[in-house]
């Protein structure tokens, strides 16, 4: 949270420049067909596997929690239609889920010691990441208000939450075949695999932006990861994960 007030006030302290520098700024950057853009947005998407494998049975809830994405992109112009955009933005991806799943592989909390097996009942899960993101894009202008952009980010951890708990149902300890573990009623067993996330993740961003004035638009960015968010020696979760997120908001045009 205070990288993020940090990050927030860095941008406060950018729209607070004279008046007069912004007009001598904007000039020069128009010289040179290049749009430089502050943005600010909210996310809404999911961490999860695609597709869904055989041991998640059903989704209970989806809960996206508060994700907000602050950046700036530049994008150089060179002819009337096609640019060039990259940038760098800070971007939260979060979201709480509940799941029912069978013979689901886990490793959890219990009493201070830790049990592995799979696990078949309740999950809930809550993921709360932070990353520093660039993106490279192609640009493109389908006119004078409406544009796209598409290219590869990659993505650098900065803050990691990974951990929920499992209730309602039984743990067959090691194997499928394993001594079972029941947990029901009010008692719950914890797990945290924050350690375990890849530090640098890569995907694909789908943009668009409509331009409200000679200042503001509204954008939308479609953030899709391709790589699995857990290091690739992490075997507790048999399946690969991905960021998939979807932001929405407005920009601010030098």
């Amino acid at each position: 949270m205070k990288k993020q007030i940090i990050y927030i006030c860095t941008l406060l302290l950018l729209f607070a420049a004279g008046s007069q520098a912004q007009n001598n700024f904007s000039q020069k950057l128009r010289q040179h067909n290049i749009d430089f853009e502050l943005k600010a947005s909210f996310s809404i998407g999911g961490t999860s596997p695609l597709p869904l494998p055989e041991e998640i049975r059903s989704i209970e809830s989806y809960n996206p929690t508060l994700s907000l994405s602050l950046g700036a992109q530049v994008t150089k112009w060179f002819n009337e239609k096609w640019g060039l955009s990259s940038g760098i933005s800070f971007d939260t991806k979060a979201m709480k889920t509940k799941a029912e799943v069978k013979n689901y592989r886990m490793e959890l909390r219990d009493g201070g010691g830790l049990i592995k097996g799979n696990w078949t009942g309740m999950v809930q899960t809550t993921v709360n990441n932070s990353y520093f993101t660039i993106p490279v894009m192609a640009a493109y202008r389908l006119s004078s208000i409406w544009s796209l952009r598409m290219g590869p980010y990659i993505a650098f951890l900065m803050d990691e939450n990974f951990s929920g708990y499992v209730y309602d149902g039984y743990l067959r300890e090691g194997d499928p075949t394993g001594p079972k573990r029941i947990f029901t009623g009010d008692a719950t067993a914890s797990y945290d695999f924050s350690d375990n996330l890849r530090n640098l993740q890569w995907g694909l961003q789908f943009g668009g932006s409509w331009k409200v004035n000679r200042h503001f638009r509204l954008n939308g960015d479609l953030q899709w990861g391709m790589n699995d968010i857990f290091h690739s020696d992490f075997n507790t979760i048999t399946f690969n994960m991905y960021n998939v997120y979807l932001n929405i908001g407005f920009g601010y045009i030098f």
